[in-house]
C-alpha cells in the first residue's frame, strides 16, 4: 500500500489518542519499506529496517499502534511476550518459534486472499453438491404425488431459507494435528503424511446444517482450484519483506544492575534475541526464512530497568528510541469520544442489543475521565485500561438487568448519573476485578 507517513499518521489517529511522536517513528519506518522497494535489487539488500523500541507505560498505545499499522498494510504481524521465552537448553518457547508463528500468519494472509479469488466458482460448485444431496434426501422420503424439484431447492438455498436444515455430506477426514514437543512450535500433521502415502483422501460422512456443509465444501473445492506450492513461496516473500514482530515486555528481560538470580538467563535471552533481529535464516515447515528484512518493534514500560540495560548489541539493532506519553484526563476524554472504536461506542453498541439506547452526555464523559485520572495518579498507573475498569463498574447494573425482553429503552447517562454510580462507592469497591 502506498501511502505517506501523513497518512499513515492520519490512519492511526482514527484508534489511537495521542502519542504523536510515536506514530511517526512508525510511518517513517513503513514508508521507507515502500521507498526500499522501489530501488534496484543491488540498493535493496543493502538497506534493512530501522527497530523501533518503545518505552512507556501500560495501556498508552504501544501494542495498538503496531497492530493497527500491520492491519494498515495487511503485513504479516505477530505480536510475542518477550517473558514467554527461555534460554537455549531450558525447557519453553525457543526464540525461532516467533519467526515460525509469523509464518504461519503470512500462509494465512495469502490463502485468504487466493480463497476470494476463487469464492464464487466454489461457491456454485458447493451450491450445487448441497442440493443434490438434499434433493436425493428428499426423493428417498417423498411419499407425496408432487415431484421434487431440484430447481427448486437450489433457489431456496441461495435465498438461505435452508440454513438450519441438516444434510447428510462425504467431507475430507482431517486428522487433528499433533505437537511433536509441546510449546516448542514443532507439529506433524497426520492427515497431510497419511493422504501422502495413499495418494487419496480419505472421506467420511457427516450430518450438518447447510450453513456448516456450504462453509466445508467451499473450502474443499477452494483448496482444490488453488496451487498451495506457490501460496507458500508468497507468504516466505511477505514474510522476509513485509513481516513485523512485536516483541512487548522487553524491559523484563533486561537486567535491572543486580547481577543475582535470574539476570543471566535474562541476558541468555537477550542473546538468543539478537542473532534473530541482526539477521539470520530460520527453517519452517513452508520453508527457510531470512529475518533480515522483518521490522522488529519492541516495548517496554521500563519501570525498574532502563533500556541501556540490554546488552549494548540488542540495544544497536533498535537504534530508534520513543518514548510515549502518560495520559491525562483531556488524553482520555478524547478516548471516550474521538476513536472510531471508542469504548463509549462498544458499550452502546452491546446494550443495544438488549434494546438499552445508552446516551452519554458531555459532563458525564468529563466526570469519568477526571475520575480515571485519579485513580491511575493515586493507585496503580494502567493507562487507558483504566476506563475500561470504571465503565464496566459504572455500567454493570443495566448489563446486569438488560434482557431484551422490552422495548427500547434510552438511559441518559450524565454527571449526576456517574456521582451516583461511582463517585460514592468507587473506594469500597476493588476496581482491579475488572483489570486483565
Amino acid at each position: 500500500m502506498n501511502m505517506s507517513p501523513k497518512q499513515i499518521v492520519a490512519e492511526l489517529d482514527r484508534y489511537i489518542i495521542g502519542q504523536h511522536n510515536a506514530k511517526r517513528a512508525v510511518a517513517v519506518a513503513l514508508r521507507n519499506r515502500y521507498r526500499r522497494s522501489m530501488l534496484s535489487n543491488e540498493q535493496r539488500d543493502e538497506i534493512t529496517p530501522k527497530n523501533i523500541i518503545m518505552k512507556g507505560p501500560t495501556g498508552v498505545g504501544k501494542t495498538e499502534i503496531a497492530r493497527r499499522l500491520a492491519k494498515l498494510v495487511k503485513a504479516p504481524f505477530i505480536k510475542v511476550e518477550a517473558t514467554k521465552f527461555t534460554e537455549v537448553g531450558y525447557v519453553g518457547r525457543d526464540i525461532e518459534s516467533m519467526i515460525r508463528d509469523l509464518a504461519e500468519v503470512a500462509v494465512r494472509l495469502v490463502k485468504e486472499e487466493k480463497f476470494q479469488e476463487v469464492e464464487k466458482k466454489a461457491k456454485d460448485i458447493a451450491e450445487k453438491k448441497v442440493a443434490d444431496a438434499i434433493y436425493t434426501e428428499r426423493k428417498k422420503g417423498n411419499e407425496s404425488p408432487e415431484p421434487v424439484l431440484k430447481d427448486q431447492i437450489l433457489a431456496d438455498l441461495r435465498a438461505g431459507k435452508l440454513n438450519k436444515t441438516t444434510v447428510e455430506i462425504a467431507v475430507i477426514d482431517r486428522p487433528k494435528t499433533m505437537e511433536i514437543m509441546p510449546g516448542m512450535g514443532a507439529a506433524i500433521d497426520l492427515g497431510e503424511i497419511m493422504g501422502g502415502i495413499m495418494q487419496t483422501k480419505r472421506r467420511k460422512n457427516r450430518k450438518l446444517a447447510v450453513e456448516d456443509a456450504m462453509k466445508l465444501i467451499i473450502e474443499e473445492e477452494s483448496e482444490a482450484m488453488i496451487d498451495m506450492d506457490s501460496i507458500n513461496a508468497e507468504a516466505i516473500r511477505r514474510a522476509e519483506q513485509e513481516g513485523i514482530i512485536f516483541i512487548d515486555e522487553i524491559d523484563k528481560i533486561a537486567g535491572s544492575g543486580n547481577t543475582n538470580g535470574p539476570d543471566v538467563s535474562r541476558e541468555g535471552v537477550q542473546r538468543d534475541i539478537l542473532p534473530i533481529v541482526e539477521g539470520s535464516t530460520v527453517n519452517t515447515k513452508y520453508g527457510a526464512i531470512c529475518t533480515d528484512y522483518i521490522l522488529f518493534i519492541a516495548s517496554g514500560a521500563f519501570h525498574i530497568s532502563k533500556v541501556e540495560d540490554l546488552i549494548p548489541e540488542l540495544q544497536g539493532r533498535f537504534p530508534i528510541r520513543v518514548e510515549l506519553d502518560n495520559l491525562g484526563k483531556k488524553d482520555f476524554v478524547d478516548i471516550l469520544t474521538k476513536p472510531d472504536n471508542a469504548v463509549t461506542k462498544q458499550y452502546t453498541s452491546l446494550l443495544e442489543v438488549d434494546k438499552i439506547k445508552l446516551n452519554f452526555k458531555k459532563d458525564a464523559i468529563e466526570e469519568i475521565a477526571e475520575i480515571a485520572a485519579l485513580e491511575n495518579e493515586t493507585s496503580e498507573n494502567i493507562g487507558a485500561r483504566r476506563l475500561h475498569t470504571i465503565l464496566e463498574y459504572l455500567l454493570e447494573d443495566i448489563s446486569f438487568n438488560a434482557s431484551g425482553e422490552h422495548p427500547m429503552i434510552e438511559i441518559v447517562i450524565d454527571k449526576k448519573y456517574v456521582d451516583e454510580h461511582l463517585k460514592t462507592t468507587i473506594r469500597k469497591h476493588d476496581l482491579k476485578k475488572y483489570i486483565l
